[in-house]
């Protein structure tokens, strides 16, 4: 197993340590956990990009990366996403609709692979996943330092990124309605 394979295996484990770190009991309301939380998750962000440039340079791309890697980040950002609903930091309605949006793109993806096709990640994805990561890791940690702002820089990102994924499963199944041609 090649390293970027190693790398988003790690990626799925440190979920794991995500949630037990969410999840463990506090009596003393400290933030710590939050804040370890927060750095487990930027850790693990970070192989996403590491892994996937590691495979592009090194011509390392295999087909185990290709399914794992994509459905490893929809894995640790729904489990933050959920985590943050579970907390009442965001909406859950919000998450649904992040949750249903990253599902149906899956369906999408299975649907043109089955065709010959390969759906590559657009910028409006791309943005999606960035605006997520980045209000993640300002929720867990309260906003940190700029918490002294008029307004929450995590609720900021959160919202942006609930736009950018309306807004990247209509550019998804537009660009790939042909898929659809058999139902008609």
């Amino acid at each position: 197993m090649n390293l970027p394979n190693k790398l988003t295996l790690f990626r799925i484990f440190l979920i794991s340590v995500f949630v037990l770190l969410m999840e463990w009991p506090t009596s003393d309301g400290s933030r710590l956990l939050a804040y370890l939380a927060c750095l487990v998750f930027v850790i693990a962000s970070a192989t996403d990009y590491l892994d996937g440039y590691l495979a592009r340079r090194d011509n390392l791309v295999t087909n185990f990366g290709k399914f794992w890697d994509p459905l490893a980040d929809k894995m640790l950002v729904l489990t933050a996403l959920i985590e943050l609903a579970a907390a009442q930091v965001v909406p859950g309605f919000a998450v649904a609709i992040i949750v249903i949006r990253d599902l149906a793109v899956t369906g999408l993806r299975l649907l043109l692979v089955q065709d010959g096709e390969v759906m590559a990640a657009a910028w409006p994805g791309k943005v999606k996943t960035f605006t997520q990561m980045l209000a993640i890791i300002f929720l867990l940690v309260d906003d940190g330092p700029l918490s002294v702002l008029p307004f929450s820089l995590g609720q900021v990102f959160f919202y942006l990124a609930v736009i950018f994924t309306i807004y990247s499963w209509i550019d998804y199944f537009w660009k790939n309605r042909h898929v659809f041609s058999d139902f008609s």
